[in-house]
């Protein structure tokens, strides 16, 4: 079975002396294709260059609300740039995070509205930040006529959820699913998550998955726990691994704009 990790911060310094050999262990677990996450500009074209030395590699490309304030002048069009690129599937990590406020909330709406505005006109999917701003955050989705697109790392209620779902997005699930302490809110809002709008992702190297069996002294997330997180999945909704690895294969080809293509 193929699985896609629909999340890796791969230019994080945890990974600065293995990133060869992380590929590598996420292939032997099965986890053969990977989504790498931009938080800025500099890093997108980072991830592109990887992704043309592996092919089973894609790109979003944005600016994370937290670097919001540090955008240069011009930002959009090398953003627009950056985006012919065809390793480039989606806009982001691009939303809005009123929690620590890294960038002024001005700052991070104008960033952000301008990203939605750029994934509508060429009808690309957006991969969605949010903390505790997620009513400004709708609203921003609703004006744009937002309907494609990924709540990456979700952790919210069955309110927001639903609305969510409303907009027609695919819902990224992590680590936060497999962690005791503080998956209750996510639990209770899991009985009104289709299958057919799940995806996956490790968001490594955060979130270390609780379950897992051995867990690294590091404490460093990777794509190869990817499948920690699909037996969470598989218990709590009553599912085999096969039933949760081919519809989470065929979401995240929808949700890039490829579907069609196997595993």
């Amino acid at each position: 079975m193929a699985w896609f990790d629909l999340g890796v911060n791969l230019f994080s310094q945890q990974f600065d002396h293995d990133r060869i050999e992380l590929l590598e262990r996420a292939q032997t677990a099965g986890v053969g294709h990977w989504l790498l996450i931009a938080s800025d500009l500099k890093e997108a074209e980072q991830n592109i260059a990887w992704c043309h030395q592996h092919p089973a590699c894609y790109s979003t490309a944005g600016v994370h609300p937290h670097q919001a304030d540090q955008v240069s002048e011009g930002w959009q069009r090398q953003l627009r740039q950056l985006v012919k690129d065809h390793t480039v599937v989606a806009i982001g990590e691009c939303g809005l995070d009123f929690n620590r406020n890294f960038s002024s909330e001005m700052g991070q709406l104008a960033v952000f509205s301008e990203q939605l505005a750029l994934a509508k006109e060429l009808q690309l999917p957006v991969y969605l930040h949010e903390r505790d701003a997620f009513e400004q955050q709708y609203a921003l989705l609703q004006e744009h006529q937002i309907q494609h697109g990924i709540a990456h790392c979700f952790t919210g209620n069955s309110e927001q959820l639903k609305a969510y779902l409303d907009l027609g997005l695919y819902i990224g699930l992590t680590g936060w699913l497999c962690d005791e302490r503080r998956n209750q809110q996510l639990i209770a809002a899991l009985q009104y998550l289709p299958l057919d709008r799940i995806c996956l992702e490790t968001d490594s190297p955060y979130l270390l998955p609780r379950n897992l069996t051995h867990k690294p002294k590091s404490r460093r997330n990777e794509p190869a726990y990817l499948l920690a997180i699909a037996e969470q999945l598989a218990a709590l909704k009553d599912l085999s691994l096969q039933q949760v690895q081919q519809q989470c294969w065929l979401n995240s080809q929808q949700l890039l704009n490829r579907a069609g293509v196997s595993s």
